[in-house]
């Protein structure tokens, strides 16, 4: 079951909306401005996010450009500007589609399905198992084991697990570290990176004063060596 993030201040598409996605066994969030849309990405990690542009706080583009500072999840515009320059504006600014109102909801629909298709092949290529010399990490499952025994991590010790996995062997700054586990108003909060992955280090390493997959590099980042 997929999760989609609606954005848009018009209550009576958001009804429609939330109506037509939940008949289609979709997960839905609504968000009616821009701050709340960016808080319920960063929480909920929806599979996509349908956006209008014209928002009461902030015009929709910014949101496209904030959420694209750290996540990839597909974005359909859908929107009243009907001029080419405005759906220019919103397709360099990161949205993967867009939708003039008035719409047809079948044809939004199958946008929404063939934007999310896009973009799970790439999160299937990827190793979902995860084997090193002192843990082991399944992400379907959400689960690690060490020395046979389930280890318990916290939703945010998962997620920044999550992000280093993703770019094993590569150096993974710090603000794109905060700005991916805790949001894009994050950046310069190292000492949240600090605790968490010495919280981590406890939980996976076998000496966590010499870390062999957790490495920090003084001043840059982190990085997953498996």
């Amino acid at each position: 079951m997929h999760r989609v993030l609606v954005v848009d201040d018009e209550p009576q598409i958001l009804r429609a909306l939330v109506i037509s996605l939940k008949a289609r066994q979709y997960e839905v969030d609504t968000a009616p401005d821009g701050a709340t849309a960016l808080r319920l990405a960063h929480e909920r990690h929806p599979d996509a996010v349908i956006l209008d542009l014209g928002l009461p706080d902030m015009d929709g583009t910014e949101v496209i450009a904030r959420l694209r500072d750290w996540t990839r999840m597909p974005i359909l515009v859908l929107s009243a500007r009907h001029t080419s320059d405005e759906k220019v504006q919103a397709l360099d600014a990161g949205a993967d589609d867009y939708v003039t109102k008035p719409f047809g909801m079948d044809e939004l629909l199958a946008r929404l399905r063939a934007a999310v298709r896009r973009a799970e092949p790439a999160a299937a290529e990827e190793d979902t198992v995860i084997h090193t010399a002192d843990f082991t990490v399944d992400l379907a499952a959400r689960k690690i084991q060490r020395e046979g025994r389930d280890i318990r991590l916290t939703p945010t010790e998962w997620h920044l697990l999550e992000v280093l996995i993703r770019h094993s062997g590569r150096l993974v700054s710090q603000k794109q570290l905060l700005q991916e586990v805790w949001g894009p108003a994050y950046g310069t909060e190292t000492n949240y990176l600090r605790v968490y992955m010495a919280q981590l280090r406890r939980k996976l390493e076998a000496d966590p004063a010499h870390p062999r997959h957790f490495v920090t590099e003084p001043g840059m980042g982190y990085r997953f060596e498996r």
